[in-house]
């Protein structure tokens, strides 16, 4: 479909559940993918597919799968996105500052064999239904505070199953090469992944 992509489809080791593709999980209660004719479909550069290979003898030796969340954005999808929730700090400024518009980061957690996520000191996205409701009628402050449950340096919780989930996936993803985002421990992306070898890719 894309020059340099490679579509990762749901099989022994991945679950593709792209958020803004339907009105489950999704904080903007936009199933945008959807309304642009993307669909649940998750894409990535082939150099990140290159590192994300290399997870898969982990989840085999640990009986686990990896959810993806969010992969490729179409630059119009970013758009519209924007448009729907353009509070600063929820979306990148533009469709260029997005590493998903270059198609070199994705949004993950890791699951059991049967697709239950394990337990993370929020979910991806830090999604909560009331948050939800608050955000895309303007509220934000509430959501902006409950946001740094999301940070890899938060350890106010009691759930140490949790941050040890969120320990196991750093390690995991930054042992095959890739980059975290301190703000949201469910983001990884392809160090460079803006640079010239890895444009903006429009849909």
């Amino acid at each position: 479909m894309f020059k340099d992509l490679i579509e990762i489809k749901t099989d022994d080791h991945f679950i593709i559940d792209m958020m803004y593709a339907s009105l489950k999980n999704n904080m903007t209660g936009v199933a945008v993918y959807e309304e642009i004719g993307f669909g649940n479909r998750a894409f990535v550069h082939k150099d990140l597919w290159k590192k994300l290979k290399k997870t898969i003898p982990y989840l085999k030796e640990h009986h686990l799968k990896m959810k993806i969340y969010d992969a490729y954005r179409p630059p119009l999808a970013h758009k519209r996105l924007k448009e729907v929730i353009p509070e600063p700090g929820f979306f990148a400024s533009s469709p260029s500052a997005s590493k998903h518009c270059h198609a070199t980061a994705v949004d993950v957690c890791l699951c059991h064999e049967d697709g239950t996520e394990l337990r993370y000191p929020t979910k991806v996205d830090a999604f909560d239904a009331d948050y939800a409701k608050q955000i895309q009628n303007g509220i934000s402050a509430p959501f902006f505070e409950y946001l740094k449950q999301a940070r890899h340096d938060f350890t106010a919780t009691d759930d140490k199953e949790a941050l040890k989930n969120r320990a196991d996936l750093l390690v995991l993803m930054e042992g095959v090469g890739l980059e975290s985002c301190s703000s949201e421990w469910w983001h990884y992306d392809l160090p460079n992944g803006k640079d010239e070898t890895h444009p903006m890719i429009e849909y």
